[in-house]
C-alpha cells in the first residue's frame, strides 16, 4: 500500500507558552510598565509644525508667471502616447510662460524603462527643460517629488499617477497637473484660466 503523503502546513504558528505558566521564572517574567502619575499643574505642550511662509491661507502666494511645473515620468509617457508638446500644451493650460522641470529620479527611471521610452528621453533633453539635481539616496521619483514640493511651494506638480496625487493633495497649496480627454488639467489652482472647468 502506498504511503500518504504529508502536505506541509504553511504559516501555522508555534504554540507560546502563556505569560503566567509556572515553568517560567519570576526574574525572566515581563514586568508591567508603570503608568506615570498625571500632574493637573503640568502645562500641557503641543508641537505645531510651522506653516509655509508661501500661504495665504490654502492659496498660495509663490505661484505665478513663469510657472515651474515639476514632471513625473508618467506625466511624459501620458504626453508622448496622446502626441502632445510638453511645452506648448502647459502654456496652453495656464496662458503663461512654464517651466518644465525634471529632476535626476525621473531621468533614471526613465532611462530603466529601456529602450520603449527612448522618444520620451529624447524630449525630455530639450534644452527647454530645466533639470534639478538630487542628492538623496535611490532612485524613486515620488518620494523625491513630495520632499521637493514640501520644501518649496513654488512647484505646480505633473502627474498621472494615483497615488502621488493622493499624496500631494494631503500637502496644503500645491497645484496638480494631469492629463484628461487629451489635454492638460490643473487641479486646486485658482488662476488657471486655460484649463477646462
Amino acid at each position: 500500500m502506498p504511503k500518504n503523503k504529508r502536505t506541509k502546513k504553511f504559516a501555522t504558528m508555534k504554540r507560546m507558552i502563556s505569560a503566567n505558566d509556572p515553568r517560567i521564572k519570576p526574574k525572566d517574567r515581563l514586568s508591567k510598565p508603570k503608568e506615570k502619575k498625571i500632574d493637573p499643574h503640568e502645562l500641557n505642550v503641543h508641537q505645531v509644525t510651522q506653516a509655509s511662509s508661501a500661504l495665504f491661507f490654502q492659496y498660495n502666494t509663490q505661484l505665478g508667471p513663469p510657472y515651474h511645473i515639476l514632471l513625473d515620468t508618467n506625466f511624459i509617457n501620458f504626453s508622448v502616447k496622446n502626441k502632445m508638446d510638453i511645452v506648448q500644451s502647459l502654456m496652453d493650460c495656464l496662458y503663461a510662460k512654464c517651466i518644465p522641470y525634471i529632476t535626476d529620479c525621473v531621468m533614471a527611471e526613465l532611462e530603466k524603462l529601456g529602450p520603449k521610452y527612448r522618444i520620451a528621453l529624447k524630449i525630455i533633453k530639450d534644452p527647454r527643460f530645466e533639470r534639478l539635481t538630487c542628492t538623496h539616496k535611490g532612485t524613486y521619483a515620488d518620494d523625491c517629488i513630495v520632499q521637493r514640493v514640501t520644501q518649496h511651494k513654488c512647484y505646480i506638480v505633473g502627474t498621472c499617477d494615483r497615488d502621488l496625487k493622493r499624496r500631494i493633495r494631503k500637502i496644503p497649496g500645491v497645484p496638480l497637473m494631469f492629463l484628461s480627454q487629451h489635454r492638460y488639467t490643473v487641479e486646486r489652482m485658482p488662476d488657471a484660466y486655460g484649463a477646462p472647468k
